[in-house]
């Protein structure tokens, strides 16, 4: 079986966000090494806002390794020229689709404020699946899916909150498991250890990672639409 890391970052510079190893520069080979290491034939890259030149390291990895890195990349969604990326978007090498994960504060309204309204027919048209970090806008996501059929729309991390944990970190599962009944909308089981406070295996996040699974095929929802990820183990990189 062809197994696929749903979500790794790399990159040249900057500070990591987060839960991210903390470390300035992780490279395509030092990825493709721990790959190897991990049994892992491919990988997602999701190119980190951290880094400025996220997007041009991403497209060179999926260029220099084509049958190891596929991309979701970015870019401004508040800039008009933005406008103009979209009908040519996937002629660049690995890429797949876009991934959004407004992380800064004027950012965490876009998907409900009208700002992103643009993307959604252009993406549906042009064929484009677009991931999302939306665990604060779930409804929102089914109303999206819901006008534009044709978009296929990924939710990341199973819609965990961010910054909590256990329990707490899936507290907004209803809301999730209620996106089940759209056929053009998926979860991405990535993360799930950086939401626990349990050490590896973490029986928490499995049982409740089992139970949205188990839902969400039972709708029909599929595993990911971007890519083989849907046979992926979990990633944080």
């Amino acid at each position: 079986m062809l197994i696929v890391d749903a979500q790794v970052h790399i990159w040249s510079q900057g500070t990591p966000s987060g839960q991210h190893r903390q470390i300035s520069r992780y490279s395509a080979e030092d990825c493709l090494k721990e790959m190897g290491e991990g049994g892992v034939d491919a990988a997602v890259l999701h190119p980190p806002g951290w880094d400025p030149k996220d997007v041009e390291v991403a497209v060179e990895a999926a260029r220099q390794y084509p049958n190891r890195f596929a991309i979701l990349g970015h870019f401004p969604l508040d800039k008009p020229e933005s406008r103009s990326l979209i009908d040519d978007w996937k002629s660049r090498p690995g890429m797949l689709g876009l991934r959004f994960f407004f992380l800064q504060p004027h950012q965490q309204n876009w998907l409900i404020d009208g700002t992103m309204d643009w993307l959604w027919p252009g993406a549906e048209r042009a064929q484009i699946p677009i991931a999302l970090m939306a665990s604060n806008h779930l409804p929102a996501v089914g109303r999206i899916a819901e006008r534009h059929p044709g978009l296929r729309l990924l939710i990341d991390h199973f819609a965990r909150v961010r910054g909590a944990t256990d329990d707490a970190a899936h507290a907004n599962q209803p809301a999730l498991l209620a996106l089940a009944k759209y056929p053009n909308v998926a979860v991405k089981a990535t993360g799930a250890p950086g939401n626990s406070s349990q050490p590896y295996p973490i029986a928490t996040s499995t049982n409740t990672s089992s139970r949205s699974t188990t839902h969400s095929a039972r709708s029909g929802c599929s595993g990911a639409p971007t890519s083989p990820a849907c046979h992926a183990r979990g990633g944080n990189a």
